[in-house]
């Protein structure tokens, strides 16, 4: 599948989202920014990637952590996964959010997350009344099926 980018002034010099690996299912989204920002202890930031894309109707991308910079600096996307609709065409930004006890430099052309294209269903929803509840899992929620 092609699908159609556009790459912001500020992001010239910077490469444009790829895989690491033939076998990623990701691409690699890049910070597109001029000077470092740090991310202390609790805090987040929204960091600018430069790009803006034209996704066909039926698909999203999503915008997820990278694993490297979760499990070694606790630094998550925060609304994992993030998505971009197809109808968005704005510049793609990544909220990042720092987990860990000390400061995260988040460095020009880092890469910062990770971008899936999938599709997606909608659906109608219909409100008839009352339905069939009794399943052996119910009503039960949050840890109800145990750990």
């Amino acid at each position: 599948m092609k699908i159609s980018i556009q790459r912001f002034p500020h992001a010239v010099d910077f490469p444009l989202p790829a895989y690491a690996t033939e076998g990623s299912a990701g691409l690699d989204l890049i910070a597109a920014i001029s000077e470092d920002v740090i991310i202390g202890p609790g805090e987040r930031a929204m960091i600018p990637t430069g790009i803006a894309i034209h996704l066909p109707v039926g698909y999203e991308a999503q915008i997820r952590s990278r694993s490297g910079l979760a499990a070694k600096n606790g630094i998550i996307v925060l609304n994992a996964p993030g998505t971009i609709d197809s109808d968005y065409r704005g510049e793609i930004c990544v909220v990042l959010a720092n987990t860990d006890d000390k400061s995260f430099v988040v460095a020009p052309g880092m890469r910062v997350a990770q971008m899936v294209v999938a599709p997606y269903t909608t659906v109608t929803l219909h409100e008839d009344g009352a339905f069939d509840m009794s399943t052996t899992r119910g009503i039960g929620g949050f840890g109800s099926t145990g750990l």
